[in-house]
């Protein structure tokens, strides 16, 4: 049996010119990640908050200087800032265009985009561009090559034993001759052990709500087990 542990945010890891720091990722509350290189500011779902947030680490401008965002899936608890991110952006009046990365299927995404334009396409000052993942092809962005993989996020079918794929995707992050790898939320699959293998930093969720297997999120025992692949790793998504 694991000790019951739950993450203190933020947590940071990084060097000089590759840095990521989580502001949090508590279940059905937020997720929050930024991702830095020498160039860029990315950010990793936006849940409530992140503007917040990224206006006390980076600034107007740094956020200005955000070019892509990537989703891991639609749940409001990894996309429930993204709203608030759009409206900013176009209050400070950006020009440059706004790239979102998400899963083929994500309905929330699209359904935001759809939703923020019919309330201020007339005045917005940039474009968003809906970028859908739909295979696992890297994706070279700037300094950055971003590597896309499917993982295994169920959500339960109201009134039933049953349970549902949701669409969902973690991402490994390779910088020069660094890489991280961020799993999202899954419950335990290959793809996710091969990703994590020889990262330097894993970011690995143990949402289960005890060590009893589950097809919805991993235990503890099973993000430790993985996490232990790469160099380094964090645990995420614990349940308060």
């Amino acid at each position: 049996m694991v000790d019951k542990y739950i993450p203190k945010y933020p947590l940071i890891w990084g060097t000089d010119d590759f840095f990521i720091k989580i502001f949090c990722s508590i279940p059905n509350i937020a997720t929050g990640i930024i991702l830095k290189t020498g160039k860029t500011n990315f950010v990793i779902d936006p849940g409530d908050g992140i503007l917040r947030d990224l206006n006390k680490e980076i600034g107007p401008a740094g956020i200005m200087n955000i070019s892509h965002i990537f989703i891991s899936h639609g749940h409001h608890d990894h996309v429930g800032g993204v709203w608030s991110l759009f409206t900013y952006l176009s209050v400070m009046n950006r020009t440059a265009p706004l790239h979102i990365h998400y899963p083929k299927g994500c309905k929330e995404i699209e359904s935001i985009h759809r939703a923020f334009h019919e309330v201020y396409g007339n005045e917005l000052t940039y474009k968003i561009h809906l970028e859908r993942i739909v295979d696992e092809s890297p994706m070279p962005i700037s300094d950055l090559t971003i590597l896309p993989f499917h993982v295994n996020h169920r959500e339960k079918v109201e009134g039933s034993s049953e349970s549902n794929l949701v669409p969902s995707l973690g991402f490994k992050f390779v910088y020069k001759d660094q890489s991280i790898c961020y799993g999202g939320d899954t419950a335990y699959c290959d793809k996710l052990v091969k990703m994590v293998i020889d990262s330097d930093l894993a970011i690995i969720e143990a949402g289960a709500a005890d060590e009893t297997d589950t097809d919805l999120h991993m235990t503890q025992k099973q993000a430790i087990e993985i996490g232990r692949l790469a160099k380094e790793f964090f645990l995420v998504h614990v349940p308060e």
